[in-house]
């Protein structure tokens, strides 16, 4: 049994949250959860790195929006279980701060499409782009 595997079962045996039965990591590409009321979720790379619940220098806050642009492209290097509740995703960008709960993944799986609806709509609000600028 994976420390994932292992972390997801005590995370449940203490919170009456959606039960996450499955995390698989599909490196670099994307994250699949699966909870026990048998919602599947396939979050991408992208997707989790701009919703992700840390703030690092990489962030961009326009008229006290949280933008993040350019991570079309990113990659999931790993993911680490942390304590009962989450996990932490490592991004081929460096970012590494950030911690998945559970919940927050329910959060993002249940809402994936408008919230990725509601990024491009702020990207283009601002002149921004998913695809990282092109290199001089």
């Amino acid at each position: 049994m994976s420390a994932i595997q292992r972390a997801i079962r005590r995370f449940h045996a203490t919170v009456n949250a959606p039960r996450l039965t499955r995390l698989s990591l599909h490196a670099p590409r994307c994250v699949e959860v699966e909870f026990g009321n048998g919602s599947v979720f396939n979050l991408s790379a992208e997707f989790l790195r701009i919703h992700s619940p840390a703030v690092d220098a990489k962030v961009r806050s326009i008229a006290g929006e949280k933008v993040i642009s350019g991570r079309r492209h990113v990659g999931i290097m790993s993911a680490e279980p942390v304590g009962n509740y989450g996990v932490r995703i490592v991004f081929d960008d460096l970012h590494n701060t950030g911690i998945y709960s559970w919940d927050y993944l329910y959060h993002l799986g249940s809402n994936k499409f408008s919230l990725m609806r509601n990024y491009i709509k702020t990207l283009n609000k601002y002149g921004l782009r998913r695809d990282p600028p092109r290199r001089k």
